[in-house]
């Protein structure tokens, strides 16, 4: 079943086991006042073990593209239309959020984004890649980087 995360009063449900929680809440709920204020759009997840057709989706895109493959657990995933942009995203246990935006009609904006929630280190997988930092008011100071997608992956 979809909950829609709260940006005003963030939860943590859905993402207890992760030793940085507080900071991956403000992560997620930083999301959800994006797509809001975006797009008008409520951000809803569901539990990873409830999405693994979306889990295939994004490892498949990260083993083809890059060759990447994360080692923490994923927690929740997201994965919605707006505007003719497939959105996907995955939560992890380490407070790591990976997102793909798929623009269906503009091969040329497709792109990974990661996110790491704060106080977490960069996960080995993706030690190659160079974080700018961003500040946020729901989720302290988060690292961020991103790819662009090169090949075609219709969902």
């Amino acid at each position: 079943m979809p909950s829609v995360v709260d940006f005003k009063q963030v939860s943590t449900a859905g993402l207890e086991s992760s030793p940085v929680v507080e900071a991956l809440a403000g992560l997620r709920a930083n999301e959800a006042r994006y797509f809001m204020n975006k797009y008008k759009h409520e951000f809803t997840v569901v539990p990873a073990a409830e999405s693994q057709a979306t889990l295939d989706y994004v490892n498949r895109v990260l083993k083809e593209e890059r060759g990447i493959e994360i080692a923490a657990k994923p927690l929740e995933t997201s994965r919605f239309r707006v505007e003719n942009i497939d959105w996907t995203y995955v939560f992890y246990e380490d407070g790591l959020s990976i997102n793909v935006l798929y623009t269906l009609d503009d091969p040329k904006k497709r792109a990974v984004g990661f996110k790491l929630a704060e106080g977490m280190e960069v996960p080995e997988a993706l030690g190659k890649f160079k974080f700018a930092r961003q500040k946020s008011k729901l989720a302290g100071t988060i690292r961020g980087s991103y790819f662009v997608i090169k090949g075609e992956y219709s969902s």
